[in-house]
């Protein structure tokens, strides 16, 4: 299901919630007043007050993600996906199309944290400690394919930028697809499917 946290005290960092502003492009003054809205920064004499190296409550930025649902669309959460891989952390090592899908779960738990502490992610493990859902990678043998599997409190069309992004990265015409056939978070399912085709 689309913006609910699955559990308390999770926290994304600074860096990453940027991306939601710079993912408005043109209108970013909007994402800042979308955000100063749910509680993350403030608005004073028109300027958007932020810490960029802060840690933010997963659930307001959830919130400002379902307020751009309803007001805007789709279409706008798919472009602040699209903005993550160029503002949040991403692992070294990325090398193909599989490590670059493969990368967005380990971003995805370096950028956030649980309780004050640490990030989600060893790096000297390669352990990620539980509470906020993945991103799944299969490539489908011998073929140009994989299937990420979202398992995670944010909205479907955002995930699907995010993947893309990377996908284009390595491939600048890879397409990648929600598989309607599977079940869907926009319809009150826990996962939605993405196939990525190069």
């Amino acid at each position: 299901m689309q913006f609910k946290a699955f559990e308390e005290g999770i926290e994304v960092n600074g860096q990453t919630v940027y991306a939601f502003v710079d993912g408005m492009g043109d209108f970013k003054s909007l994402g800042e007043q979308y955000m100063s809205n749910v509680g993350i920064g403030t608005i004073k004499g028109g300027r958007w007050l932020f810490d960029m190296n802060g840690w933010y409550p997963q659930q307001a930025w959830l919130d400002g993600f379902a307020a751009v649902a309803a007001e805007v669309g789709d279409g706008v959460l798919y472009k602040i996906g699209r903005a993550i891989p160029s503002n949040a952390q991403f692992p070294s090592g990325v090398t193909d199309m599989y490590s670059a899908i493969r990368a967005i779960d380990i971003a995805y738990h370096i950028n956030h944290r649980k309780n004050g502490r640490g990030c989600l992610y060893d790096s000297e493990t390669g352990a990620v400690s539980e509470g906020i859902g993945h991103y799944g990678c299969e490539q489908m043998p011998g073929r140009n394919l994989i299937l990420s599997l979202s398992h995670n409190p944010y909205p479907c069309a955002f995930d699907r930028g995010i993947i893309t992004a990377m996908a284009q990265r390595f491939d600048t015409k890879a397409i990648v697809i929600h598989d309607d056939s599977k079940p869907c978070r926009k319809n009150g399912a826990e996962t939605c499917s993405y196939l990525v085709s190069w």
